[in-house]
């Protein structure tokens, strides 16, 4: 096939009337080349996710013309969505059905000949590694194996076009990788053409093309290495003696100069304005043994770049205030032997740590590797079947109500209710929290304010961008200023932005002395904890700092493997061993 995969002219699609109308799309134009991996990337509310829906057929343009595979969309919709496959970000699986009855289910509606079927599908199986699951029902998988069923069954019947939708948000870094090998092993097999949104920027990197949107409009297509040659000599780390890379970001990041600063294993990796060179005596004055080197730029330097920084002014962070300590011996979090059972199979096997004061702590693993049930154990939210937890000084089989009223939780999904609006949301977590009166109107202004929700305080909570749902729920759940915090995945799906703006808050946290306990799977968010665990199989695999666990990976080749390296390689290790 030789002709543009997709061709899309001067594409415009709004949502709502009057007033409340708002444009997802304005004035697109792109072409996607035939036998490619093309990366569709942008911040939340950039009009990804309707673009592929508009490019598949579901929904109907409001300006402009789509040709999908060399059909006008919408004069054939019925054909266009018979020869592309769409997975969306809710897998678009029945959690009720078996890993073969979605399989049956997506051949029967796809039409895939029943004699064709049996190849098919040992080929899909072999693909995904799910051949031993197929009498597993969805919902008990876990969240890359229900990536990957999600992606088996858009493949059912081979389609000339597939169209992902974030299919690796909230996956961990080996199933990432095992996605991407399906991917590109469709491309090479079958000389499919890919579409896809992702959240994590070194994905795009992996693309032949790459499509940034912002605000509905194209800011630029082209590979990621052309993006990045923009960039060239504005790029460099900076380590520093006696100085925490939390701190050190968090200095850097307000500088005039400064167009980013993310922390890169024990160095902070910045942006530089046009113009602006740095070195030891302008950035820092006064640090002892300021280091700056320059490094190659890469695709996530060029994107935040292109979308104006994140410098001063983009992390806004709301007054903390030093937090009170409770008076109890011991760490904030003690865990000891902690074991947890569902019939005979044991999800947690003798765990062992604890965390203290204004510690960043990371709880790491595979899907499935226990984390999840470890950290709701911590929550107060599942009982322990054996050892024992202490959070803020209380046992928590024994006193479970006292710590959870010194707790502030966000949940991976937010626990957000989407049909009450931003402000009676807060209302409601500060009631919950036992806040009355004058003190629940200030901490609800204070939410409102520091968290930029002023223009939202009316808006549904459902009907808000990724970012901003992050946003409120971070606030809600520290509505009664509570001194330990558990974060599980909060950053799942959010743009690199958002994603910088809550780690500049919780970093504000913890240095006022707040205990946060996160789990994330972005590799490169461990770097802002002070230690962490890795579990696998339900045990701790490897315990320490950020630098010492990437030490277990490094290697003559690899003299600075990053977190996801080092994370990869005791996951494989073990998996040798077993």
């Amino acid at each position: 096939m030789s002709q543009p995969a997709l061709i899309l002219r001067d594409v415009h699609k709004c949502f709502g009337e009057g007033e409340h109308a708002r444009c997802a799309l304005d004035g697109v134009n792109i072409e996607v080349a035939p036998g490619s991996v093309t990366g569709l990337i942008g911040p939340d509310g950039a009009g990804k996710t309707t673009l592929m829906r508009l490019c598949c057929g579901l929904l109907k343009l409001d300006g402009g013309s789509i040709q999908t595979l060399g059909m006008d969309v919408a004069d054939q919709p019925a054909a266009v969505q018979a020869a592309v496959g769409y997975m969306p970000q809710r897998f678009g699986l029945y959690e009720d059905l078996s890993v073969q009855e979605n399989l049956d289910l997506y051949a029967d509606l796809q039409g895939v000949p029943v004699q064709e079927r049996p190849a098919r599908y040992t080929r899909l199986m072999e693909m995904t590694k799910l051949a031993p699951f197929t009498s597993r029902l969805a919902g008990k998988l876990s969240g890359g194996m229900k990536q990957k069923l999600g992606l088996a069954c858009a493949l059912v019947r081979p389609p000339r076009l597939l169209l992902l939708d974030e299919p690796t948000v909230g996956v961990d870094p080996v199933s990432r990788r095992e996605l991407w090998e399906i991917v590109y092993s469709q491309v090479r097999e079958a000389g499919m053409n890919v579409l896809l949104s992702t959240a994590y920027l070194d994905e795009a990197e992996r693309c032949d093309q790459v499509i940034l949107l912002h605000k509905g409009r194209v800011l630029g297509q082209a590979s990621p290495d052309r993006f990045s040659q923009g960039l060239k000599g504005r790029t460099w780390e900076v380590s520093a003696q006696d100085i925490r890379p939390r701190r050190l970001q968090a200095d850097l990041v307000k500088q005039a100069g400064i167009s980013d600063a993310i922390i890169n294993g024990d160095r902070v990796r910045i942006i530089t304005r046009e113009g602006f060179e740095p070195d030891a005596a302008s950035l820092l004055p006064g640090h002892p043994g300021l280091h700056v080197e320059a490094v190659p730029p890469r695709f996530e330097d060029a994107f935040i770049d292109r979308l104006g920084g994140a410098g001063e002014g983009r992390h806004a962070t709301p007054a903390i205030g030093q937090v009170a300590a409770g008076e109890y011996p011991g760490d904030p979090i003690e865990v000891e032997q902690l074991e947890r059972g569902f019939g005979d199979f044991v999800a947690v096997k003798k765990v062992s740590f604890s965390v203290k004061r204004g510690e960043i702590f990371g709880l790491l693993g595979a899907n499935g590797a226990g984390k999840t049930t470890t950290f709701r154990m911590l929550c107060g939210l599942l009982p322990l079947s054996s050892g024992r937890v202490s959070v803020a000084g209380h046992d928590l089989r024994t006193a479970s109500a006292q710590a959870r009223s010194r707790i502030g939780y966000m949940a991976q999904k937010f626990s957000l209710y989407a049909n009450l609006t931003v402000a009676q949301n807060l209302e409601f977590f500060s009631a919950a929290y036992n806040l009355r009166g004058s003190h629940q109107r200030g901490r609800i202004q204070w939410a409102l304010q520091g968290f930029e929700l002023e223009p939202y305080a009316g808006t549904n909570a459902g009907t808000l961008p990724l970012g901003y749902k992050q946003r409120l729920a971070f606030a809600a759940a520290l509505m009664h200023e509570p001194e330990i915090l558990f974060l599980d995945e909060p950053t799942s799906g959010v743009d690199p932005l958002a994603r910088r703006e809550f780690w500049a808050r919780t970093n504000a946290l913890a240095e006022a002395g707040v205990t946060v306990l996160v789990t994330t799977h972005f590799m490169e968010e461990a770097d802002y904890c002070d230690r962490l665990v890795i579990m696998a199989e339900g045990a701790v695999l490897a315990e320490g700092s950020p630098h010492e666990i990437r030490t277990l990976a490094r290697t003559p080749e690899n003299p600075r493997p990053r977190m996801e390296d080092a994370f990869i390689g005791l996951i494989q290790s073990r998996e040798k061993a077993a």
